[in-house]
């Protein structure tokens, strides 16, 4: 991947909803200008969501979903509306289509009622004006049962789609400036340390997604970065020459890279970077203080979003279940979970420690964060977790004031 690809898991996700055959995948591929869904006049034809990553100006980058009918039937039909309505938890922006041949049904009242109380912000089209025209009063009577504006599009013939194209750019939510990974902690001439363990775990021939990421927007802010192995980490500061604002270094090297960091250079991870980005580091730093109440038998969830091959001391699988079980001094058991799924058997556990999250956006980690809230679950994060076991987190959030203050609480 290379600096100029934008990862899924930061781009706008734009999700299409609506009855079987209402015209989703024709919708995409008529605002995208591309073939990239496939159409049919056979319901059902879009059975899983699909997934389609480009750049739709002025927006950017963004990810566009295209959903199953909600209106499927039989025990299947069941389960692809589940997956469905799952895509809501990642959602930045939802359009729902209404099939201008049948009009507003239930299944459309359904899904539009599940985006309100997510609070999504959203577009209603009204596809096939082409096949069956409305009167400017039957538009006027739709848009007041939803209560919201209706787009005519016709996606057949194109009608309508730089309309649908402006409601997305006014219905993007306006945060772009106020998240970032590093980028707001620096200043343009900064000197910034990035310590990049290169061992058999890395990839071959490129840098895993939470370095490039940071790199990126340390040269976005004019700052100067300095990458370099945890074993050259001692030489490389003596010959920098001037201090840097921050060292960053990969979780499993912290106690390595603490010891040899002075005291006086602020030192923080990518995956506490991460927790402040898309997360809430509060609640994941609250999270690590729940390991001091944890009882013989207790079951702790370790999940990850994405999957990989696992190497033989694997940091979810081996090396965090080793430090958490050598700093509680209990007999704990440890449940794995990869992938986009979330289970729905969280009450079961004690903890859930969760990866750093750089393949999933930033709504749907907030809502893995709200619902172990809701369940009263602690939930932490790896890199947040394996400071807190290696006695490193209270210097590792240094420079984050209400993380800092929840420690000294202790």
């Amino acid at each position: 991947m290379s600096l100029n690809t934008t990862p899924r898991g930061t781009r706008v996700h734009i999700a299409i909803f609506g009855r079987r055959n209402a015209g989703k995948s024709s919708i995409i591929n008529a605002v995208t200008n591309q073939p990239i869904a496939v159409v049919s006049s056979v319901k059902g034809t879009t059975t899983d969501p699909v997934y389609k990553s480009m750049e739709l100006l002025p927006i950017g980058p963004v990810v566009f979903i295209d959903t199953a009918g909600l209106d499927d039937v039989g025990e299947l039909g069941e389960l692809r509306k589940s997956k469905t309505y799952e895509v809501l938890n990642k959602t930045d922006i939802a359009i729902l289509i209404i099939d201008a041949e049948t009009g507003l049904t239930t299944f459309d009242k359904e899904v539009l009622s599940r985006i309100k109380a997510k609070k999504i912000p959203y577009v209603i089209l009204l596809n096939k004006i082409d096949i069956r025209a409305w009167s400017s009063d039957e538009l006027k009577e739709l848009k007041k049962q939803l209560e919201h504006k209706v787009i005519p599009v016709s996606a057949l013939e194109k009608t309508g789609i730089e309309d649908l194209k402006q409601a997305l750019i006014k219905a993007l939510p306006d945060d772009e400036d106020k998240f970032k990974l590093v980028g707001d902690l620096i200043h343009p001439g900064d000197f910034i340390v990035l310590v990049v363990p290169i061992d058999k775990a890395a990839p071959k021939g490129r840098l895993i997604l939470p370095q490039q990421q940071v790199i990126r927007d340390v040269l976005e802010s004019d700052a100067i970065c300095v990458v370099t192995k945890e074993y050259e980490l001692r030489e490389t500061l003596e010959k920098l020459g001037n201090k840097p604002k921050l060292v960053i270094t990969d979780s499993h090297v912290f106690s390595k890279v603490d010891a040899d960091t002075p005291k006086d250079i602020p030192l923080t991870s990518f995956s506490i970077l991460f927790a402040r980005y898309k997360g809430d580091l509060v609640q994941l730093v609250q999270g690590a203080k729940s390991l001091n109440t944890l009882r013989d038998g207790d079951k702790i969830l370790m999940a990850e979003a994405c999957t990989h091959h696992r190497q033989s001391d694997d940091l979810g699988t081996v090396k965090i279940p080793r430090w958490i079980r050598q700093y509680t001094g209990k007999k704990l058991t440890f449940d794995h979970t990869s992938g986009f799924k979330y289970p729905e058997n969280l009450q079961d556990y004690s903890l859930i420690v969760h990866c750093g999250a750089c393949m999933l956006n930033r709504k749907e980690m907030h809502y893995r964060l709200d619902r172990a809230k809701e369940l009263h679950i602690p939930i932490v994060n790896y890199g947040v977790i394996i400071a807190y076991t290696q006695g490193i987190l209270k210097r590792a959030v240094e420079t984050f004031p209400l993380a800092k203050l929840l420690l000294e609480e202790d």
